[in-house]
């Protein structure tokens, strides 16, 4: 399979991936032909790139960091609660079992990630259409958890960390809707409106039965920086606890590669750039250290041009250097269709490098 981006669709093309709704319901299937009218739907959907079926890529196998079941569950239980604290109309609300509700998300997250080997920080943006605070809810959590791993936190304290992970955006319940999707800039008084979310998801967390305090720190303290530009208090490198600045890593990460009405999606090597300008200013070296060696800046399936001029699809990850993958070759230098594809391995071809991937604007300049 391949991994285009939803301008670059054909009508004739058939899907290699499900599409989603936010209700975790089928769009369409695995193999469902596009149509123009379909591929103007996937747009409208605000889907950036999806997978479709390709006889060059048949053999590439996308692997999932969690099992579609526990995605399923996860994301009904984010929809259900979320939205109970959305309702204006329950005043006062108290769920004394919202904690062990999403305790029972982070240890299935866990139990998932622990059974693989070799785990990846992939995507989790493609082919769903869920509404963006839900999913990335869910998507920081399991990227946090995966760094927190890597980085060597006992389970006990990974189930903290993760639970922190996914109610940090809890607060934003309690914002309007129509203001945080706002396609506009926003204005100073709005701003500040939004920025109040950590605060008010500390609020909602603090006394919650079954909630550690520990974690609703982490809703109160994941924009803060290392350098005291964050809010809403302005911590400095000590004063943040380690797991809002994880959280802080993860929430950044997903917030630039995912697609929203105000901001077009940047691709993973791109976004993993623009982390890497806050080293040492917004974010540890240590901790970008360990997000670049394990997350997937090239996906399995993108099209990417060589230094050499030539173009090829991802066909494998090297998880040992995921900055160099194995990439696949379909057109030679010149711009000709190979007779016979082959492949160069980036990690033992050292003077050859991606310059451009496809869905990106902007090339890479190598000095």
């Amino acid at each position: 399979m391949r991994l285009l981006p939803v301008t670059s669709l054909q009508p004739g093309m058939k899907l290699a991936k499900k599409i989603y709704n936010d209700e975790g319901l089928t769009l369409l299937s695995e193999n469902a032909e596009l149509t123009s009218s379909l591929i103007r739907r996937l747009s409208e959907l605000g889907l950036n790139q999806v997978y479709v079926a390709d006889q060059l890529t048949e053999d590439i196998d996308i692997p999932e960091m969690i099992s579609d079941e526990t995605n399923r569950q996860a994301m009904h239980e984010i929809r259900h609660n979320f939205r109970k604290m959305m309702d204006t109309s329950m005043k006062g609300f108290v769920y004394p079992f919202l904690g062990k509700t999403f305790l029972k998300v982070v240890e299935n997250i866990l139990d998932d990630l622990s059974s693989r080997e070799n785990v990846m920080i992939m995507l989790m943006n493609i082919n769903s259409t869920d509404q963006y605070l839900y999913r990335h809810s869910l998507n920081v959590c399991i990227y946090t958890i995966l760094l927190g791993k890597v980085h060597g936190y006992s389970k006990d304290d990974l189930a903290i960390l993760g639970l922190g992970a996914l109610l940090h955006d809890f607060g934003k319940t309690k914002i309007s809707p129509a203001l945080l999707m706002k396609p506009g800039k926003l204005t100073a008084a709005e701003f500040e409106i939004v920025k109040s979310h950590a605060n008010i998801g500390y609020r909602l967390l603090k006394d919650e039965p079954g909630i550690p305090l520990l974690a609703a720190h982490c809703a109160l303290q994941h924009h803060e920086r290392i350098n005291g530009s964050g809010y809403p208090r302005g911590l400095h490198q000590h004063e943040i606890h380690d797991y809002a600045k994880w959280i802080g890593i993860a929430d950044s990460y997903d917030a630039m590669t995912t697609h929203r009405v105000y901001q077009t999606a940047l691709l993973p090597h791109q976004a993993s750039e623009m982390l890497y300008a806050g080293c040492g200013t917004l974010y540890e070296k240590e901790k970008l250290e360990i997000f670049r060696d394990h997350v997937a800046v090239y996906p399995l399936g993108i099209t990417a041009k060589l230094s050499t001029g030539e173009r090829g699809v991802v066909v494998k990850i090297n998880s040992d250097v995921p900055q160099r993958p194995v990439i696949r070759i379909f057109e030679d230098s010149y711009g000709q269709d190979v007779s016979a594809p082959y492949e160069i391995d980036l990690a033992t071809q050292l003077s050859i490098v991606i310059t451009q991937v496809e869905g990106s604007m902007m090339e890479m300049i190598y000095a």
